[in-house]
């Protein structure tokens, strides 16, 4: 019996882990479906490229024309800032251009897992 418990309490916790880091296999068809519109992860389009988006100060990529409000930000793109930049970007930084919110945590966390790899490495 106490093993039983043991395996459930295991996999339970393993489970929250594995949402709470993300899935980037989902994250990706999310990026296919809600962002790629206006977004690439390797060029400009309607929305700045997002290859190597963590650790880079916001409103900074080359190439892009950043609204005012996002250019004089003080963000970093962290996970955590990309989780409240994806749950409501006006509310992060009013007068930013982005017209998307993703209410849902799993599907914000999946977005940014899956972001994260495009993210060069030292």
């Amino acid at each position: 019996m106490k093993t039983w418990i043991c395996i459930g309490m295991t996999l339970a916790v393993c489970t929250s882990l594995a949402h709470a880091n993300g899935n980037a296999l989902r994250g990706q068809a999310l990026y296919q479906s809600l962002c790629a519109g206006c977004h690439s992860i390797d060029y400009n389009g309607v929305g700045p490229a997002h290859k190597g988006v963590f650790g880079r100060k916001a409103g900074s990529a080359p190439d892009y024309d950043y609204s005012p409000a996002l250019k004089s930000s003080s963000i970093i793109w962290t996970a955590a800032t990309l989780d409240r930049w994806l749950s409501d970007p006006e509310k992060l930084v009013p007068g930013q251009k982005m017209g998307i919110q993703v209410p849902s945590a799993a599907d914000r966390a999946d977005l940014i897992i899956y972001l994260r790899e495009f993210t060069r490495q030292p």
